[in-house]
Parts: C-alpha cells; sequence; structure tokens
C-alpha cells in the first residue's frame, strides 16, 4: 500500500494523499445477536423473528484522521458501488489536485471493469481472505449496538436507527481513529483540507 501512496505522491507531487479505506455491512431484519451479563444461574431472552430482508452499511474511513463517510444502500451491486464511490469522491472532494488512495477488499463489485473510477481516486486492493487487514471491519460492532439484541419490525425502522448511529459515529472521531489506526498504516500529512 505504501507503494501505492508514492507512486501516486511521483505523479502529483505538489499534491497531499489522503489515504481511506472502504467496506460493506449486510445487516437486515435478520437479528443480531450478542452475549449480555446475567444473574448467575438465568437464562436472558432475546426475541428472534428472521426475516431476510437486507440493507448494506457502505463505511469509508480516513484511520489517520478519525474521519468517516457513511452510505445505506438497499443492494451492492456494481452499479450501487459506482454511486457509492462517485458520492464519496464528490463529497469528500476528491480531484487530480486532491487525490486519494482507497484500500478495499477484492469483492467482485470492487474489481469490476465496468467500474469508472472517479478523477483522483486510486483503488489499492488488499490480499484476498485477509479481512483482519481492514481497518473498516473494526467499526462493525460499533454500527451494530443500536440494534443488538433487538427486533425491527422493518426496513424503514432499521434505515432510521444506522442513520442515526452513522450520524453518532462520524462525531466520534477519536473512537474510530484508535479502532481503525494500524501500526502499518501510513502516516500521511494532515494539510489537507476540503
Amino acid at each position: 500500500m505504501l507503494t501505492a501512496v508514492q507512486a501516486v505522491e511521483a505523479t502529483l507531487p505538489a499534491a497531499p494523499v489522503r489515504v481511506w479505506a472502504e467496506d460493506e455491512h449486510r445487516l437486515g431484519l435478520k437479528p443480531v445477536l450478542k452475549r449480555i451479563w446475567a444473574r448467575r444461574g438465568s437464562q436472558p431472552l432475546a426475541l428472534v423473528g428472521p426475516r431476510y430482508q437486507w440493507l448494506y452499511v457502505v463505511s469509508f474511513v480516513e484511520p489517520e484522521r478519525g474521519e468517516t463517510f457513511w452510505l445505506l444502500l438497499p443492494t451492492m451491486t456494481v452499479p450501487s458501488f459506482q454511486h457509492a464511490l462517485d458520492t464519496f469522491a464528490l463529497q469528500v472532494g476528491i480531484d487530480r489536485a486532491h487525490p486519494v488512495v482507497l484500500v478495499l477488499d477484492q469483492a467482485g463489485w470492487h474489481r469490476s471493469p465496468h467500474l469508472r473510477i472517479p478523477d483522483g481516486l486510486h483503488l489499492v486492493f488488499l490480499p484476498a481472505y485477509s479481512p483482519e487487514l481492514q481497518p473498516v471491519e473494526r467499526l462493525w460492532s460499533l454500527v451494530d449496538e443500536p440494534i443488538v439484541n433487538r427486533v425491527v419490525a422493518t426496513l424503514d425502522d432499521l434505515a432510521d436507527l444506522l442513520v442515526a448511529r452513522c450520524q453518532r459515529l462520524r462525531t466520534m472521531r477519536a473512537v474510530v481513529q484508535a479502532r481503525t489506526t494500524f501500526h502499518w498504516w501510513p502516516r500521511r500529512p494532515t494539510s489537507f483540507a476540503h
């Protein structure tokens, strides 16, 4: 990854390069169950009513600064990922003068030849089957918190909970930074203004 960052810096020496990571998390009306504390000898109950309807939480994170950008999508396909990239590039201000190296896994929609990569965005792929290298993976337990051990009635209710949670996580930069900055993550200048 550092090589990819250096390659972008070599072609654009005057532009500070930011490094972000992206991943998707599927959540739906099937409950997220988690262990809880209970009095010895008692058995806590969690209501479940599995229904197989889903939403995708798309997260972009800049580990070094703890900055995040979130989207909720009904499905993950090449066109929906294209929408996610375009929206991210527009909202973060990515262009030739403000390049971003984006680290992602090798999902099929990430590597599709039909993607149009926005100008200034440079994709770097993690090795296959290596979720432990993806910083965004460490945010999913934070995203899940409002729906753990809870039955959500509709996808609209789930979307409302997730929107509120993602808005809250945007303000928790120190928590995000602590969870996502790995010792090997490239350190970049923080002078980039958007």
